[in-house]
């Protein structure tokens, strides 16, 4: 890491609330806007001349892109190798449903086991270059895992407030990581005002999703990885299980970006981006329907995706914005037809995916059986976790077999 960031400088210049675009200090601890208790997104000078031919002597982390990550100082990087996932090919799927091309990024390759690993890596970072001495986020499971890991390799307290039925894996890592576990009964919105109760004094920094500015920086490395591992060239249509929102959001942040600094060309037709949730945690597609205004007041159940179990996102405008610019849609996926998903990935691809990936690869074959996607797209899948920590979850499935 030392020899080869010895010389990357970060390209960081603003932050901008994302409902008015008021601008304050990137050089100053921040959370979400004072005028509209929105989130900051990071800007950076991006009059820099900066090749993309430089990439080829880095190293395979997610900071390899460090020009276009936040963090300004290289001694305040916390680094557990996150990053540069494998993008794999679906031979046998694309097969048996007559598809042109069909691809899946394995985020479950991740250090913790998943996406929230890119998040987690920069906030932390960013924590300790403003001199945090602990922090606390509410989970659904994963983010709280990748928060106390990273936490314990910066030297700090990690709190983790998460749903009393997260699956044991979860909690149980968050305990070997040295982090306070708090469980409550309820979804993420109940465990964030638990959190906020806990942390009335303001002695923790508070890394909900998009309540600080950096989480949403580390996941737009997966759209910077999507065009560099596929040669610069682009799919047509993403599909991301989007419970936060955070990752959805980052890869369309990271595609306008390599726009604006040359690393696409300037007239690349852009993929539609499809935000996939469970039936039972569907508040964007609600949305997204027009069934209801927001989802200020929606009300979700538990899934066993338990990182699509977000009934009110703080990013829902953002997401929504995404899927408009990029000529995309919402979908929401059964509890059974992600069993289903599971099987069929786990059977047709040796590959043990989240339940969220699961939802994502059924949305796919929905989307190809209305016309939404056509078999010659090429269509990639964002699995964002490893399916070993949701066997909890799965328990009885095969009961019957």
């Amino acid at each position: 890491m030392e020899t080869t960031l010895q010389s990357l400088v970060s390209h960081l210049s603003t932050l901008s609330c994302s409902g008015c675009g008021k601008q304050y200090s990137p050089f100053e601890k921040q959370t979400v806007s004072a005028c509209c208790q929105l989130p900051l997104l990071a800007g950076y000078n991006l009059a820099k001349s900066l090749s993309k031919e430089v990439l080829q002597k880095r190293e395979g982390t997610m900071w390899r892109y460090l020009e276009m990550l936040p963090v300004l100082h290289k001694e305040n990087i916390v680094s557990l190798g996150e990053g540069y996932t494998p993008i794999l090919t679906l031979n046998n799927l694309a097969k048996k449903y007559e598809l042109r091309s069909l691809q899946l990024k394995d985020e479950g390759q991740n250090p913790t086991g998943s996406f929230k690993a890119r998040g987690l890596s920069m906030a932390i970072s960013k924590a300790k270059e403003h001199g945090v001495e602990g922090c606390i986020i509410p989970t659904a499971g994963n983010a709280g895992v990748a928060m106390a890991a990273y936490c314990a390799k910066a030297g700090m307290r990690a709190t983790v407030v998460m749903p009393r039925h997260t699956p044991k894996a979860f909690r149980d890592e968050c305990y070997w990581y040295g982090a306070e576990v708090v469980l409550v009964d309820g979804l993420i919105n109940d465990c964030a005002a638990r959190a906020k109760e806990l942390n009335s004094a303001g002695e923790l920094l508070d890394v909900s999703t998009l309540k600080e500015p950096y989480r949403i920086e580390g996941k737009k490395t997966m759209g910077y990885e999507i065009a560099e591992q596929g040669n610069w060239e682009l799919p047509d249509v993403i599909l991301y299980p989007a419970g936060g929102g955070t990752g959805l959001i980052g890869i369309w942040k990271a595609f306008k970006e390599m726009k604006k600094i040359g690393w696409l060309p300037a007239d690349i037709k852009l993929p539609r981006m499809v935000a996939v949730q469970a039936e039972n945690c569907r508040p964007l597609v609600e949305t997204f329907y027009g069934r209801q205004a927001n989802a200020h007041n929606y009300m979700g159940k538990p899934t066993i995706a338990n990182g699509l179990a977000v009934p009110r996102p703080l990013g829902e405008q953002l997401m929504l914005q995404t899927l408009q610019e990029s000529g995309g849609t919402a979908i929401s996926i059964s509890e059974q037809e992600m069993i289903a998903g599971l099987k069929e990935l786990g059977a047709s691809e040796g590959l043990f995916v989240a339940p969220e990936g699961a939802a994502v690869w059924m949305a796919t074959r929905k989307l190809v059986d209305t016309g939404c996607i056509s078999p010659d797209e090429k269509i990639l899948l964002l699995n964002t976790g490893s399916g070993q920590k949701y066997m909890e979850n799965l328990s009885g499935v095969f009961a019957e077999d």
